[in-house]
């Protein structure tokens, strides 16, 4: 029985990882066709809708901070708001310098070296533009999303969450397999 108790969160993880990685692509091509008017391009660096390092990133929140405010009353959760903030920030920048270096190794290049036009940034890896969205949607999502998507995930019986696991996992395996061929 605990034996599939873990396998259900580790199910429920997967989803929200991937959730979040849409959530990250749709962020992604908002600002690029809304508010810069770049255009659409896939902002990922797979074929479908999503970018793992917005799902790495949530994740990250939900072991880290994610914690401080689960099961707390509003007041308590709102006198938390700064910390959260603040720690969604600095992890969120971390994850992407790390990517940066990891895409480079990898790819040549890092999706985002637009940071080079920030006034404050790092190697055009990193910039506190960038950071302090980021910490934002770090507090969106822990604040309104994941509770959200919790309910959700809390309400499926094992036959529809099986389903939604596998699909998404079948989803992103091909993708990898299919971008890296």
């Amino acid at each position: 029985m605990v034996k599939f108790k873990v396998q259900d969160k580790i199910k429920k993880v997967f989803i929200y990882f991937m959730l979040y990685s849409i959530f990250g692509w749709i962020y992604e091509v908002f600002l690029e066709v809304v508010v810069y008017k770049w255009g659409f391009s896939n902002r990922g660096v797979l074929f479908g809708p999503y970018c793992p390092v917005y799902g790495f990133g949530a994740l990250s929140f939900l072991i880290t901070m994610y914690p401080l405010i689960k099961n707390k009353n509003t007041k308590e959760r709102l006198f938390l708001l700064p910390v959260i903030f603040l720690g969604c920030t600095i992890i969120a920048t971390i994850i992407e310098l790390i990517t940066s270096y990891i895409c480079e190794a990898i790819m040549g290049y890092w999706p985002w070296q637009t940071y080079l036009n920030y006034k404050i940034n790092f190697e055009g890896r990193i910039a506190l533009s960038p950071s302090i969205r980021f910490g934002i949607g770090g507090v969106m999502f822990l604040y309104l999303f994941q509770p959200f998507f919790e309910f959700i995930c809390n309400k499926m019986n094992k036959l529809l969450l099986n389903i939604v696991f596998y699909v998404l996992l079948i989803c992103i395996i091909s993708d990898c397999i299919i971008t890296i061929v």
